[in-house]
């Protein structure tokens, strides 16, 4: 019986897309804007708040793809904020359905990622099998301005 714990598999926060029109993404290779650490994925909001204008929450998600043989025990978010009226208030992985017009909530970590960073926080503890259908990862975002910046500069799942 191992008893290592969890392995991080890095996942490519570049392909972060965002999920309503009101949200924009965006990446320059020599700065951010935000700290003076690595660039990463710039998110930003033409409204505040964290609910689309159309409905729904303001998100930004990628489909992921991991080996059969690990189960995700956590997702790990590295980022900076500009200012802390700006946060991430949401962490979801869902599981995608055969056919493909519904998923399952399996994670759902509403922790408020308010601390203007850089660092790397885990959400909540949970056991996933992906072999049960491909997965969906949300982080849903709040702004206070529209002149804030999130910063993702790295992501993450803790698998074994």
């Amino acid at each position: 019986m191992s008893t290592e714990g969890p392995k991080v598999m890095w996942i490519n926060h570049l392909a972060l897309l965002p999920g309503d029109p009101s949200v924009t993404t965006s990446f320059n290779a020599t700065s951010s804007g935000v700290g003076s650490g690595l660039s990463g994925l710039i998110i930003q909001s033409n409204t505040v708040g964290d609910t689309a204008p159309g409905g729904g929450n303001k998100v930004v998600e990628t489909a992921l793809e991991i080996p059969p043989k690990y189960k995700v025990k956590s997702v790990r978010v590295c980022y900076e904020l500009s200012n802390d009226t700006s946060f991430i208030s949401q962490v979801r992985l869902a599981q995608v359905k055969d056919p493909p017009s519904s998923a399952i909530v399996l994670l759902d970590d509403p922790q408020n990622l308010t601390d203007k960073g850089p660092l790397c926080v885990n959400s909540q503890s949970t056991s996933i099998d992906p072999g049960n259908g491909p997965l969906l990862l949300s982080l849903r975002v709040n702004f206070g301005q529209t002149s804030d910046k999130i910063v993702i500069r790295g992501l993450g799942l803790l698998v074994s």
